[in-house]
């Protein structure tokens, strides 16, 4: 075979250091786009960023070039200086060390979308806690709970 052909959705959240609301609703998409453009510009495909004050919800179409692990960091690191540089907050901004990332088949992104879209109305019933042990659980991932959060 000459070519290679894949498709590959990844469902990524990571949250604020010590779950801080902190990505505040001015600045918090152009936080989004921001990081839009990173995926975009590691030639991913960002097909979705939205999230609350204290996390955010990402859905990518992966190549199988890039590491998953790799784009994250990437992203981590690009938004923590964005924010600083901007000083969007009084403090230094930071992420919690570490990422959930689930994935999902086509058939399913339409149900992802909506839900990553509805962030502020799915955090009125549940705590990102709550909403992160359920993906954990949901894709039976094994876990520490003394690993989970800072």
């Amino acid at each position: 075979m000459a070519n290679t052909y894949s498709q590959l959705y990844i469902h990524a959240i990571f949250a604020v250091m010590g779950r801080e609301n902190l990505l505040q609703k001015p600045w918090r998409e152009e936080i989004f786009k921001y990081m839009a453009g990173i995926i975009r510009d590691k030639n991913q495909k960002p097909i979705i960023v939205n999230g609350v004050a204290n996390h955010v919800h990402i859905l990518i179409g992966l190549k199988p070039t890039m590491c998953i692990s790799d784009l994250i960091r990437d992203i981590k690191s690009s938004t923590t200086n964005f924010i600083n540089e901007k000083r969007f907050i009084k403090s230094r901004f930071s992420w919690q060390e570490g990422y959930g990332a689930f994935t999902y088949s086509r058939s399913q992104l339409d149900m992802v979308y909506k839900y990553i879209l509805d962030q502020e109305e799915h955090q009125r019933n549940r705590s990102f806690k709550e909403e992160y042990l359920g993906l954990l659980q949901k894709f039976a991932i094994e876990y520490d709970d003394k690993y989970l959060f800072d």
